[in-house]
């Protein structure tokens, strides 16, 4: 009897002592001067929360303006830029410190921001106001405001640099910058409620989810012109595309589905059901796995590209929206709206008979009140960090 209860005891403890050991062995080996940090906008808390993915703990969160959503990294320098809704203007983050270190001010209700590929600009559609605020991020100051159309919603940077396109939520239209000149160069009016815009890796061609209508345009962008209107589910509400650009995903909110275009043709192939709200996806840099964020389902489905079908669903917390995918694509970022917490699941190769999956979840980080975007930025640090 008691060798009975002397086991009940132990083999709890042995089992999560195997558990920690698996994981930390699982974890990689940086270097002293790596660094690679996510970070979440909260925008109940007017806070970013910095966690730390080599240890995947919270280290930093710094006070930020009012309702923080869209925040972005700069592909060439150690910052980071946090769009304030409530208080109009953008907080700059010193990565290297992760502190804030630098406020500018644009316009009405700004909600994304996109940072040009040379990182010396970025551009906020102010949704308020009608117009986009240019940034200049070396002087950190506005460089150029541009009136676009009615209640802007998005401005995104081409893959080369030349042009910014402006989603138009309350005209149904986009608009496209000429970011050389500076100066709004055409309006094309599309279709019904405008809001994310997907750009080809060879900025040729643009598509846009109209989440009123149901569908996605199709932008011919070098001569500015609509190619066609495509059909999908009820709310698109965001797209992913494939890093070959072969192929968009577009995820209908209220019809609980995935529509995939095949973005030469324009074509439709096929809409697939994947849960309750689905949000936001994003696609693995080898192209063969697409993670979709659930709403509704407070699940992330996994869908094999090749495939073409699920072959999981990961419960995470509540209301998960935002997701992003570390440097080494082992470990996906999922943030939980509703229940104010980072999911975190890794993804490995099973090696043992009681690991039958390739996804687990490693860990749940609390964050902010109402996260609402995520990213994640890699580099190397100038100087080693303070206590380690």
């Amino acid at each position: 009897m008691r060798k009975f209860l002397l086991l009940a005891v132990l083999l709890p403890l042995v089992l999560a002592a195997g558990w920690y050991y698996y994981h930390q062995r699982a974890l990689p080996l940086y270097g002293p001067l790596y660094r690679e940090f996510a970070y979440i906008s909260n925008g109940k808390s007017n806070t970013v929360t910095v966690v730390d993915l080599r240890s995947f703990r919270p280290v930093r969160t710094p006070q930020v303006g009012a309702e923080p959503t869209g925040i972005a990294a700069n592909p060439k320098r150690n910052e980071v830029y946090v769009v304030n809704s409530g208080s109009a203007n953008i907080s700059v983050i010193d990565a290297e410190q992760n502190k804030v270190v630098a406020t500018t001010g644009v316009y009405g209700r700004p909600y994304f921001i996109d940072v040009s590929p040379d990182g010396h600009r970025a551009y906020v559609a102010n949704s308020g106001s009608n117009n986009v605020s240019v940034v200049d991020l070396d002087r950190r100051a506005v460089a150029a405001t541009l009136h676009v159309g009615t209640s802007p919603g998005l401005a995104r940077v081409s893959p080369d640099g030349s042009m910014v396109l402006v989603s138009n939520r309350a005209d149904n239209s986009v608009s496209i910058i000429d970011t050389a000149r500076l100066a709004v160069r055409s309006a094309i009016n599309i279709c019904i409620h405008p809001e994310d815009i997907a750009i080809l890796p060879d900025s040729s061609k643009a598509f846009v989810s109209c989440s009123g209508s149901g569908q996605v345009a199709s932008i011919d962008i070098k001569h500015d012109k609509l190619l066609a209107l495509l059909d999908v589910g009820k709310s698109p509400v965001s797209l992913a595309l494939k890093p070959d650009g072969g192929e968009l995903i577009a995820f209908n909110f209220d019809a609980g589905t995935i529509s995939i275009i095949e973005t030469t043709p324009n074509e439709v192939s096929g809409s697939y059901l994947v849960g309750a709200q689905p949000v936001r996806g994003i696609v693995s840099l080898d192209n063969s796995r697409l993670y979709v964020s659930n709403f509704g389902s407070n699940n992330i489905a996994v869908y094999d590209i090749d495939l073409g079908k699920v072959i999981a669903y990961l419960p995470v917390g509540s209301h998960p929206d935002g997701l992003a995918l570390s440097q080494n694509q082992n470990y996906l970022l999922v943030l939980d709206s509703g229940s104010g917490d980072l999911a975190i699941i890794q993804k490995r190769t099973p090696k043992k008979k009681f690991e039958p999956s390739e996804y687990s979840l490693l860990t749940i980080i609390p964050v902010g009140m109402q996260p609402n975007q995520i990213v994640v930025k890699s580099f190397l640090a100038t100087k080693p960090m303070e206590g380690r």
